[in-house]
This record gives structure tokens, C-alpha cells and sequence, in this order.
């Protein structure tokens, strides 16, 4: 796909990518609750992902990527493969997290644990390197954790039962598939990706519908919640958030979608009418700065070494 704005720094694309796909991700916690509160889990996961197809092929075809399709390498297939997989687990357990949780953003706080995952699968796989700032960050992002999740869930039943525990293994599918993805962003456009993952999920979604013989029916309000949701989410995120890695490191697109958290409250104070404790609102906020330290000791660490 030809570059739109071949004049500007790679680094201002990624982060503007990147934030685009922060904005993007914020609806979707937002509008996936609302939804959830009207349809099942089987009936949102095939309407979601079903809306989704029809705004990424188009797209594909106009830009002509879906042609490049056929002449993907047995390795990219591989791989596409591998991440279709990693999201499938990552999207389904993230949905039923926002299901099962009380308030979106409490779901969308505990998702920072994701830089941390992504920073040691970077150094793993990688070959990047860790700070002592790093670990500052990563020791503040785990305390916040913790304190949203003290008083909610005192045993593993609750724990599992309110989100919390989907929400961190779904963090954990997510960094696997953002490490995988970075280390062949070069030979996969990011248009295929982001089809890639849609169409696993929503072949994952029409074989349970089928299984269950789960109706068809829904408001037309859930209906809206859902059609805005998947442009937001599947496409717009997914395809930002993908386009980002070609300009910036993984774990830079950390640092700007922590502050994803901050407009789920806000938009579920307006759209839900719904706010976390204080507790939880406290641990939110100091997640959000171990992952901001988190990320600025490793930018410090490459200006310093010039990688």
C-alpha cells in the first residue's frame, strides 16, 4: 500500500499510529460492554468479528493487498498461522474479561500488564535489552495490579469469575502475537494481519454459533454498539496498531496505549454511566506510570547506546 504521508519521520507515524490504535482500543472496551449487556458471548463474538469482515475487505480489496495474498511465503503462512492462533485465545479471553467485570475499565487497567510480557519477550526474542528503570516500571505496573485486585478477589474462583485472571492470561496471547507479528512485520503487510486475525475469530464465532444453534436475533441497539465496536476495534485498531510496528519498536506503542485506560473511564462514565472504585481508579493510575517509566527507561537505554 503506497505511503499516504511519505514525507513524515517514521517516528511520528509510529506514535501517531500508535495512539490512533489506542483510541480505537478505548471504544472497544466501551462498546463491547455495552453489548454484552445485550446479546451472549457466542452472539457478540460472530456479529463482531462478522461486521469486521465486511469494513477489512474492502479496504484490502481497493488497496489491492488482498491480491498479495497468494504469494505470501510458506514462512509468512506459518506465521500468520501462529498469530491467528495467539489472537484467538487473546480476543475471545479479553471479551469474556469485559463481560464477566463489573466496569470495563478495571479490565483495561490489568491489560498493562501486556508491556511487561512484551519487554521480556522482546529481550528473548528479539535481542533487545533491560534497565534498572525498566524495572522500576515493571515493579510499580505490578503493584497497581495488585492493588486493584486486593479487595475484589480474595480467592482464585473470584478471581477468575470478576475477569481479573482472563484479562492477564489474555495479556499474555497478546504479547506472544505483538512479538511474532514485529519480528515479520516487513515481509506481512499490516492489512493482512489484520484480516488474518479477524478471520480466526470469526470462523471460531460461526462454529460455536452452529454447535450452540444460537439465535440470530438482536436489538438494533446492540446492533449499532456492535457495528461501531468492530470498526473501532478489529479494523481500525488492528490495522494501526499493526502499521505502527513498521516505524516504531514494540515497546514504544506501550508507553501510548497505557493511556488507552484513561478513555475507557472516561467513556464509561458518559456512554455506561459506571466508574471503578477508588482503589481501583489509584492502581490504575500507578499501572499507567510503570508502564510509562517502564518504556521511557528503555527509550533512554537505546538514545544512550544508539541502537
Amino acid at each position: 500500500m503506497k505511503d499516504i504521508f511519505p514525507n513524515l519521520n517514521p517516528t511520528v507515524k509510529g506514535i501517531s499510529l500508535a495512539f490512533l490504535a489506542t483510541l480505537g482500543m478505548a471504544n472497544v472496551y466501551i462498546f463491547s460492554k455495552a453489548a454484552l449487556l445485550e446479546v451472549n458471548y457466542y452472539q457478540f463474538q460472530f456479529y463482531w468479528f462478522g461486521f469486521a469482515l465486511i469494513w477489512i475487505l474492502p479496504f484490502l480489496i481497493i488497496t489491492g493487498m488482498i491480491k498479495k495474498i497468494p504469494s505470501l511465503s510458506k514462512a509468512s503462512n506459518i506465521t500468520l498461522a501462529i498469530i491467528g492462533f495467539l489472537e484467538l485465545g487473546a480476543a475471545s479471553l479479553l471479551f469474556l474479561s469485559i463481560q464477566l467485570a463489573d466496569n470495563p475499565t478495571t479490565i483495561s487497567f490489568l491489560s498493562n500488564l501486556t508491556p511487561i510480557f512484551v519487554t521480556v519477550l522482546g529481550i528473548r526474542f528479539l535481542g533487545e535489552r533491560f534497565n534498572s528503570v525498566e524495572a522500576i516500571g515493571i515493579i510499580l505496573t505490578i503493584a497497581g495490579v495488585i492493588l486493584i485486585t486486593y479487595t475484589r478477589d480474595t480467592t482464585i474462583a473470584e478471581f477468575f469469575g470478576k475477569g481479573s485472571g482472563w484479562i492477564l492470561v489474555s495479556s499474555v496471547f497478546s504479547s506472544i502475537s505483538i512479538v511474532t507479528a514485529k519480528s515479520r512485520i516487513k515481509d506481512i503487510h499490516p492489512g493482512i494481519l489484520t484480516l488474518n486475525r479477524v478471520l480466526f475469530l470469526f470462523v471460531f464465532a460461526l462454529g460455536a454459533m452452529i454447535i450452540r444453534q444460537e439465535s440470530l436475533l438482536i436489538s438494533g441497539k446492540a446492533t449499532l454498539n456492535l457495528a461501531i465496536g468492530s470498526l473501532m476495534g478489529p479494523f481500525l485498531t488492528g490495522l494501526a496498531q499493526y502499521t505502527a510496528l513498521k516505524y516504531i519498536e514494540a515497546s514504544r506503542t506501550m508507553i501510548i496505549q497505557a493511556t488507552r485506560s484513561l478513555f475507557v473511564l472516561v467513556g464509561s462514565l458518559i456512554y455506561l454511566s459506571i466508574l471503578p472504585e477508588m482503589l481501583q481508579l489509584i492502581g490504575g493510575v500507578i499501572t499507567i506510570a510503570g508502564v510509562i517509566v517502564m518504556t521511557w527507561g528503555k527509550m533512554k537505554y537505546k538514545k544512550k547506546t544508539g541502537t
